[in-house]
C-alpha cells in the first residue's frame, strides 16, 4: 500500500520509498510494526475485554493452579489478529493473490473462532458453537483456498530444467530453464525433485485431462483435510499458558525461511527446490504473523495475562495450514507441526480406546490421565484411576511443559529441513 502511495506522490524515485520494494526490508518493517502493535494495542484490548467481562470459563479438571485462571480476560486472539492484519494491510501488495487468500484466512477463522468465544461466554459454559459448524467452517475456508489454487491464472509454479556443466579447475556452473506452469504439486521429502504431483494418484483414470482434473480434485480434498486438521490441532494446544503461541511462532519462522527460498528463482535455483512466482508476499505476511506471536507472548505467558481463546488458535492453526498450502509444503505439516498433530491424536486415541473398554467391559478405560497430552503430563496420577499410562506420577508444572514443548517444535522445524536434503 505504501509503494503505491508513493508513487501517487511523485516520491518513487526516493530512497525510503525505493527500499519499500525489497521483499527483506518490507519484511522487518511489519515484523517490529506487528511486535509494537500487540504490545501496544495488545494492553488496551486486554483493559477492554477485562470491562465487558470476557472473563475465561475454567473447568476444575484438577490441575494445579487451574482456579487461578478463572476470570482472565479471553478472546486475546483478537490483538493477534489486529497486530497481523495492519502490517499486512499497510506494507503488503494488496493486488498479490497470496496476500489476499491470506487476509481472507484470517478474517475468516478469526470470525469462526470469535462466535465460538462470543458463545461460551454468553452461556457461561465450555460448549461454545457446536463441533460440526466449525467443521463447516473449516471446510468452507479449505474450499476457497483449494478452487482459488485450481482455477486462478496467477498461481503457477516454475518446472526448473538445470545443466551441470564441470570444468578442468572443477568450477561447476548451474544453468536454469522453464517456464510458468498450473500443476497441483507439492513438495515431499526423501525424493530426489522433492515435487509430487497429485495426478500421478489419478492417472490410471483414462485421459490426461481427464487424470488432470481428478488431481486438481484430490488436491482440493487435500486442502480440506490439512486445513481442518492443522486448526484444530492448534486449537487443542492452547491449554496452558504460551504453549499453542509460541509453537506457532517456531512453525511460523520456519515457513518464513521455506517461503523467502521459493519465492527467490537463485535461490530456489540454487537449492533445486519449487521456485513459486509472486509468492514473495507471504514472506510479509508470516513477518507480520511473527510479530504479531512475539508480541502477544508479552501478555500470553506464565502466569497468562489474557487467553488467546478460539479466535486465536483457530486461526492460528488456520494460518499456518493455507500458508504451507500456498507454498507447496501442505504435506511437510504431519512433521512441521508436530506438536499439532500429537494433540489431535492423543484426543482420538483417548476417546477411541474408552469407548472400546466400556463397550467389552462395561468401565472405560484411559490410555492418558487426561487428553490432549499436554494435560496428561500436568496431572498428579492417581493410583485409583483406570488410566494405561500413569506416568510420570508426580505432575509437571505447566511452565516447564511448556518450554519443552517449544524445544521440541524446534528440533521438528529443523528435522523438516534435513529430510529435504536427504534424498
Amino acid at each position: 500500500m505504501l509503494y503505491y502511495l508513493f508513487s501517487e506522490l511523485g516520491l518513487a524515485g526516493q530512497t525510503f520509498a525505493r527500499l519499500s520494494g525489497y521483499v527483506s526490508v518490507r519484511s522487518t518493517v511489519a515484523f517490529i510494526l506487528a511486535l509494537l502493535c500487540a504490545t501496544i494495542i495488545g494492553r488496551r484490548i486486554i483493559n477492554r475485554l477485562q470491562l465487558a467481562q470476557m472473563g475465561e470459563i475454567v473447568r476444575n479438571l484438577g490441575l494445579e493452579g487451574q482456579t487461578k485462571k478463572q476470570g482472565t480476560p479471553t478472546m486475546g486472539g483478537i490483538i493477534i489478529i489486529v497486530a497481523i492484519l495492519l502490517p499486512t494491510l499497510l506494507i503488503g501488495n494488496l493486488s498479490n493473490v497470496y496476500m489476499l487468500l491470506m487476509v481472507v484466512a484470517t478474517l475468516w477463522l478469526g470470525a469462526l473462532g470469535f462466535a465460538d468465544d462470543y458463545l461460551k461466554i454468553k452461556r457461561h459454559n465450555k460448549d461454545g458453537m457446536a463441533g460440526k459448524y466449525k467443521i463447516v467452517g473449516q471446510i468452507g475456508i479449505g474450499l476457497i483456498v483449494g478452487l482459488t489454487m485450481t482455477f486462478s491464472p496467477a498461481i503457477t509454479i516454475r518446472e526448473e530444467k538445470a545443466t551441470v556443466q564441470t570444468t578442468r579447475t572443477i568450477v561447476t556452473e548451474r544453468v536454469t530453464s522453464g517456464s510458468d506452469i498450473k500443476a497441483a504439486q507439492t513438495t515431499i521429502p526423501f525424493v530426489k525433485n522433492n515435487n509430487l504431483d497429485y495426478t500421478w494418484f489419478t492417472k490410471w483414470m483414462g485421459s490426461e485431462k481427464t487424470a488432470r482434473t481428478a488431481g486438481w480434485i484430490l488436491f482440493v480434498i487435500v486442502v480440506v483435510c490439512v486445513v481442518t486438521a492443522t486448526s484444530n490441532g492448534a486449537n487443542l494446544t492452547d491449554g496452558i499458558d504460551g504453549l499453542a503461541t509460541g509453537v506457532s511462532a517456531i512453525i511460523g519462522v520456519a515457513l518464513l525461511i521455506m517461503a523467502y527460498l521459493g519465492s527467490s528463482i537463485i535461490y530456489s535455483s540454487y537449492l533445486d527446490i519449487m521456485y513459486i512466482p509472486g509468492s514473495e508476499e507471504l514472506v510479509v505476511y508470516m513477518a507480520a504473523f511473527i510479530g504479531a506471536l512475539i508480541g502477544f507472548l508479552w501478555y500470553n505467558a506464565f502466569p497468562a495475562q489474557v487467553f488467546m481463546g478460539d479466535t486465536g488458535s483457530l486461526t492460528l492453526g488456520g494460518i499456518i495450514a493455507v500458508f504451507a498450502i500456498l507454498i507447496r509444503k501442505e504435506l511437510l505439516l504431519p512433521l512441521l507441526c508436530g506438536i499439532f498433530f500429537v494433540e489431535d491424536i492423543s484426543v482420538m486415541i483417548q476417546t477411541f480406546w474408552f469407548k472400546i473398554t466400556k463397550k467389552r467391559t462395561g468401565t472405560g478405560q484411559r490410555v492418558f490421565k487426561m487428553a490432549p497430552i499436554h494435560h496428561h503430563f500436568q496431572k498428579n496420577a492417581d493410583p485409583a484411576a483406570n488410566v494405561l499410562w500413569n506416568k510420570p506420577v508426580n505432575g509437571i508444572h505447566e511452565a516447564k511443559i511448556t518450554i519443552r514443548f517449544w524445544i521440541i517444535s524446534i528440533l521438528l522445524a529443523a528435522l523438516t529441513f534435513i529430510t529435504l536434503k536427504i534424498r
